[in-house]
């Protein structure tokens, strides 16, 4: 069979705490300083050690958006990764295990599947002096087999292993070197799928969705998040408080969800841009303070990173169950924003644009991400994150000139009733500025009270928010032909499978298009049916079991999907899935 050149899929698997994770990254890394794109996918349980995890690695020369159902390689680190992924392995490809990991030879050999057998154990030990270093005997053998260029290995394990000296970057060189040429001699020949530098290509980066989040807020000004750890919405604290001193965050660690939340409110009250981050479980803690910070109208911005639930559920899978969770949150009615960014890019817009609306509006915004957009690295065009287009907007924020006016005029009135339902907001500590603001209803002073008129004057001063808000927020987008037999509806991160499965279902003769949404509340509902107007036949894709999407689509323009797909078993979708779930459709129509 012909050479295939940049176009490849490997999956690395074996317990927690063997490399699995950290020899896919670096893999990552090399292959995209080496000018090429590529997609990586982590699957890992909940526990320290022990347990399965595998890390995925698509390589190509385009730009990739999501992992695919081809495997070519198999990096085997035990015998249960042999076990449970052997049989994805195209004809053709291969698994490479240690001497000492069984295969089942027969089978493999009827299914055209090739036994790259290397003791990298024993490589590890003679080369390096530690059995630890069987991983980078593994990457080595892998370079070798695909004939990549071994300087692209020895500069990635030079960058990750220089703080441990240069004895420790010295013996993981010799072992990687070792086996890569062990590998390229003994099999290279006999494996088809094979890697090569892009000369001259552009420096690009390797980043995942919360990462992409952070950035963002960091380029809004964030100063403050609060937190209890929880998967997957974790890694965004870890990273802003790595980089807290460098960019001036407070970082706190909180009792739980509930001071967490408190906390940002109190924070954000103070003036300064402000945030927690949590996922499904958490974000329940966080519910009755979120209602307080409607009622206050108070900015805040909420990363709800989700996950299988309900209750502890599946806490390291991904999901899209909470969608009508946020939308209705709380007891009582306040205007809320919900984004739910669907790439990379679309994080870190979210990063900056949730404390422009949170400021702008007065009130919370929620930013819905889920475990495998926060988590899966992806190759992008530095380019692609722009600190020059990041606009800050902290909407009707007094200045304290304003303020001196304001206390020669008879004072601040916080919750004055406005065309718009936006009260110009003052930061406490000036002089002129001093007020009181309540969780109970209030007078546009601030003041509880009981009285029918109050309430009416404050209820509807608050909810006019939504009709500016609406006209704000984004249209679904586009994404294939305008004029299309089918179209796949969908959000959050499985734009790049929809994306994918687009691309892959026109090219087979069907007329398909994709619309995402981006944005989830307010929507304009004029605006929406009118863009689900042009659809034909609408099959609406999500994570979750109910199709709550579709729901809300229902509920906001009266049009009811034709079919929905969805998928519920923690595990991300892919294009293929989604590909064999319309063809089906097709079938049947």
């Amino acid at each position: 069979m012909p050479t295939t050149t940049n176009s490849l899929q490997v999956r690395f698997g074996g317990e927690a705490g063997q490399g699995v994770e950290s020899g896919g990254a670096g893999f990552a890394k090399a292959v995209v300083r080496a000018g090429l794109y590529c997609f990586g996918l982590q699957d890992y349980m909940s526990r320290i050690r022990g347990g399965h995890n595998f890390f995925q690695v698509r390589v190509s020369e385009h730009p990739l958006y999501v992992f695919d159902d081809t495997l070519h390689l198999l990096l085997a680190f035990n015998k249960e990764t042999v076990e449970l992924h052997w049989r994805d392995l195209v004809e053709g490809g291969g698994i490479l295990h240690d001497s000492t990991i069984p295969v089942p030879k027969d089978e493999m050999q009827e299914r055209g599947v090739q036994d790259f057998d290397l003791p990298l154990y024993k490589i590890a030990e003679e080369q390096g002096g530690q059995k630890i270093m069987m991983n980078t005997a593994a990457i080595g053998a892998m370079a070798g087999l695909t004939d990549f260029e071994f300087e692209r290995i020895a500069n990635v394990i030079e960058s990750n292993f220089k703080r441990k000296g240069t004895e420790a970057v010295q013996a993981n060189l010799r072992v990687a070197e070792f086996a890569y040429k062990q590998a390229r001699d003994q099999y290279g020949g006999g494996f088809r799928w094979k890697l090569k530098s892009i000369p001259d290509a552009p420096q690009r980066m390797v980043i995942n969705g919360n990462q992409a989040f952070c950035l963002g807020a960091v380029a809004a000004g964030c100063k403050f998040i609060s937190t209890y750890p929880m998967t997957p919405a974790s890694t965004i604290t870890e990273w802003l408080a790595a980089h807290s001193a460098k960019f001036g965050i407070v970082q706190k660690q909180t009792e739980d969800e509930i001071a967490a939340i408190l906390m940002a409110i109190g924070a954000s009250h103070a003036g300064v841009r402000a945030m927690t981050a949590s996922s499904g479980g958490g974000f329940c803690l966080m519910v009755e303070a979120l209602g307080l910070a409607g009622m206050t109208e108070t900015p805040l911005v909420i990363a709800e990173v989700q996950r299988a639930g309900p209750s502890t559920g599946l806490p390291t899978r991904t999901e899209q169950s909470d969608l009508e969770f946020v939308l209705y949150a709380s007891h009582g009615e306040f205007p809320r924003i919900v984004t739910a960014p669907g790439t990379v890019e679309q994080c870190f817009e979210a990063g900056y644009r949730s404390f422009n609306l949170a400021e702008k509006y007065q009130t919370p915004v929620i930013v819905l991400s889920d475990l495998y957009l926060s988590n899966s690295l992806r190759t992008i065009d530095k380019c692609a994150i722009d600190f020059n287009r990041v606009e800050i907007n902290r909407g009707a924020l007094l200045p304290y000139d304003a303020l001196d006016r304001a206390a020669e005029n008879g004072g601040y009135i916080r919750h004055v009733p406005t065309e718009d339902g936006v009260s110009p907001r003052a930061v406490p500590g000036h002089p002129g500025a001093i007020y009181i603001t309540t969780g109970d209803e209030h007078s546009a002073d601030g003041f509880i009270t009981e009285e029918a008129h109050d309430r009416n004057e404050q209820m509807e001063k608050r909810m006019r928010k939504l009709e500016r808000a609406e006209r704000e927020m984004k249209l679904p987008i586009w994404y294939g032909p305008d004029e299309a037999e089918i179209t796949l509806v969908g959000w959050g991160s499985t734009y790049g499978a929809l994306r994918e499965a687009t691309d892959r279902l026109n090219a087979q003769g069907l007329k398909v298009n994709f619309l995402q949404f981006v944005d989830i509340f307010p929507l304009d509902e004029a605006a929406i049916t009118a863009e689900l107007d042009k659809i034909r036949r609408m099959i609406v894709v999500e994570q979750n079991y109910t199709g709550q999407l579709a729901h809300v689509l229902r509920g906001l323009t009266g049009r009811k999907a034709n079919r929905r797909i969805n998928k519920y078993d923690g595990r991300p979708l892919s294009p293929d899935e989604i590909v064999a779930a319309v063809a089906k459709e097709v079938v049947h129509v």
